[in-house]
């Protein structure tokens, strides 16, 4: 149980799980920041090293080809071998969803994202969060969307709309909807379910109502990166927690409950 009170429990998703084969998520948590303080000591400049993670998952040869002179070839290599190894324990179902992936989601990119892309999408939030945090907090409108796949499904979800999108009504104590909402409330973060799939109509709309403004994210891994991109790419400096598992009914046949770490969150949402 941790200090927030709430006793957790390990999760696997359709493609990855941050318990590992593991009852405690703390590990990961600890690897991957000690792999990204390994990367910064052979890149110590932050954003050229965000850069160079972005560039060795494009498939894109139009991109590449853009940047060839900016790729760090050996940098890339280590990065991913160093991914391979110590990361592949997290991403055991990428294979297997992979192969048995009907033809109707093959052209998601979300949904056939391959397992070194996950590897290196967990990098890349974890350095986001270091580059961003301190304008994050500084921020005069700090907004938050959480997953709407993180809702207690026992009762039916009382959620209200709000004016960016439907606001949590705290119907369970057990609901991490709920749960995170409170923290980010105590923290002066404007808590959201996220439900939009228009997301760069939603931050562009958020963005010209405030003159500074700072975006939390709470998804899955992949959805949670290319949510941090966007709001980078709109100026909009970004941060996020990633799901425990992928376990929404995009993933899956159905809706499982999921769940994020709460001690991480505060850690990163903290003023320091």
């Amino acid at each position: 149980m941790d200090k927030h009170g709430i006793k957790y429990k390990s999760v696997k998703g359709k493609t990855y799980s941050l318990y590992g084969e593991t009852h405690e998520i703390s590990g990961y948590y600890r690897l991957i920041k000690g792999i990204t303080d390994l990367f910064l000591k052979k890149c110590p400049d932050e954003k050229k090293l965000l850069a160079q993670i972005q560039n060795a998952g494009s498939n894109r040869s139009f991109i590449k080809k853009l940047s060839r002179k900016y790729v760090d070839k050996p940098l890339v290599s280590f990065i991913k071998k160093t991914l391979s190894e110590n990361l592949s324990l997290y991403t055991t179902g990428v294979k297997r969803h992979l192969q048995t992936l009907p033809l109707s989601q093959r052209f998601d990119p979300v949904i056939r994202t391959k397992e070194a892309q996950y590897h290196l999408y967990m990098t890349e939030i974890e350095l986001i969060n270091r580059i961003y945090k301190h304008v994050f907090t500084s921020s005069k409108y700090k907004f938050a969307l959480i997953a709407h796949c993180l809702r207690d499904f026992r009762p039916d979800c009382r959620a209200v709309a709000g004016d960016i999108e439907s606001i949590c009504r705290g119907c369970t104590k057990e609901c991490f909807v709920n749960l995170g909402s409170l923290l980010l409330k105590k923290y002066d973060i404007h808590p959201h379910i996220s439900v939009s799939m228009e997301l760069e109509k939603l931050f562009k709309k958020i963005k010209a109502g405030h003159h500074s403004v700072g975006a939390l994210g709470i998804a899955c891994v992949p959805e949670l990166a290319q949510g941090m991109r966007l709001c980078i790419k709109l100026g909009i400096p970004p941060v996020g927690i990633p799901l425990d598992a992928n376990r929404c009914s995009r993933w899956m046949k159905q809706c499982r409950e999921s769940s994020f770490n709460l001690e991480e969150l505060e850690e990163l949402i903290k003023d320091q």
